[in-house]
């Protein structure tokens, strides 16, 4: 099993920046990919960003987030963040971290082969 906890939630003005980390325990070597995603009200959750493992490591964005979100990953710390730049009202969202694999390729969004999820924060971001 992994565990994921998610850090860095909160409420902020259109415009500015958030940085959201995740921590993986557990059976970290069953994880090769990691991500976010977020579910905003009413919505089904969606990735945004996710950034592989193994030999070649790639970062993919989701459309609308593509120029303002960045994804990085420490795997000596075992961690995952998203820094969120510029950030909109439609931001506006639980997030949560995503360990685990993904199918290889350009589509998206990414078909998951296995993971875990963890809790989620929550982000508002107000006009």
């Amino acid at each position: 099993q992994v565990q994921l906890v998610e850090s860095g939630g909160d409420l902020v003005q259109a415009g500015r920046s958030l940085r959201l980390t995740c921590t993986a325990t557990g059976t970290i070597n069953h994880v090769r990919d990691m991500g976010w995603g977020r579910q905003a009200p009413g919505k089904q959750r969606e990735l945004v960003a996710i950034i592989t493992g193994g030999n070649e490591i790639t970062k993919k964005y989701e459309a609308s987030v593509k120029g303002r979100f960045t994804i990085a990953r420490d795997n000596a710390k075992n961690t995952v963040s998203l820094q969120m730049n510029n950030l909109k009202p439609e931001d506006t969202a639980v997030y949560f971290c995503f360990g685990g694999a993904i199918q290889s390729g350009s589509r998206w969004p990414p078909q998951v082969l296995f993971g875990w999820w963890g809790q989620g924060t929550q982000v508002t971001v107000s006009s």
